[in-house]
């Protein structure tokens, strides 16, 4: 069973083949487990914001002040998930695959454009790097809006002014966005079974991403493996207190004897 980030083990950011030959592993434990919490935050931010701003839901949920500080501790709380999710090597490379465009990503965008069915991607398609990056932006820029606006006292009336009309139109269009991804998602079963077990079937695979190396992942996982065990081999003699090899001591303890010394 996967550990949760941060373990040390082969467990804590690797990727074990599914039992089904059938499949690809394409997520970890942790990056579902970031994905989720990371999810349920955004929820809980549009739909508390939908309730403090149309009057129809704010008359029926009541309790304004509640929703609020829930509002403002979610938006807090969104970008620890994916902090904690960095000690996962399997998402810190993931995440350097999302920030990465590709000259087949720009392939796929015309064949988007022009409806057509060739649509060369790796891991993630262009339209996926595009909305994590789109979102990654807006969180930081929500963030800070949000700061400005829930302590007054940090700038100038003008500078919250400007806040709340940015947190406010910028709060609209992640709604959108946000909806438009989970629409995108509903047409995709595959996609949402992958992000909810860790496993793709291959012929979707083959069909959706035929630019992505599954067998990348797995030497890399090993090579990650092989650098744990050494890393805890060689903190296992000074855990125990024995001296290293190789620092010129005899074993004995004393020190070298040099050719002066003999005469």
């Amino acid at each position: 069973m996967t550990s949760m980030p941060g373990s040390g083990s082969r467990t804590g950011g690797t990727m074990r083949p599914p039992a089904d030959a059938t499949r690809l592993a394409r997520f970890t434990r942790a990056e579902r487990w970031v994905h989720r919490c990371t999810s349920a935050l955004m929820l809980l931010c549009i739909a508390t914001a939908a309730c403090l701003y149309l009057p129809q839901l704010a008359v029926l949920v009541g309790r304004r002040r509640l929703v609020t500080t829930v509002h403002e501790w979610a938006g807090l709380l969104l970008p620890v998930p994916l902090l904690l999710g960095l000690a996962s090597r399997a998402l810190r490379r993931d995440l350097g695959r999302l920030n990465r465009f590709a000259p087949y990503d720009r392939e796929w965008l015309r064949a988007v454009l022009w409806r057509s069915y060739h649509r060369p991607a790796g891991k993630f398609n262009a339209g996926q790097k595009l909305y994590a990056g789109w979102i990654a932006g807006a969180v930081v820029v929500m963030l800070g809006t949000g700061l400005l606006m829930w302590f007054t006292g940090l700038a100038p009336l003008a500078w919250r002014t400007g806040a709340t009309f940015v947190h406010d139109w910028l709060a609209l269009a992640v709604g959108v966005v946000v909806l438009g991804h989970l629409w995108m998602a509903l047409q995709d079963p595959e996609a949402r079974r992958g992000m909810r077990t860790g496993s793709v079937d291959r012929r979707w695979a083959t069909r959706e991403h035929p630019r992505w190396e599954p067998a990348d992942d797995e030497q890399q996982a090993d090579e990650d493996h092989l650098a744990d065990e050494e890393q805890q081999a060689d903190e296992e003699p000074a855990a125990d207190g024995a001296q290293p090899p190789g620092d010129g001591r005899p074993a004995g303890g004393g020190q070298p004897s040099s050719p002066r010394s003999s005469r």
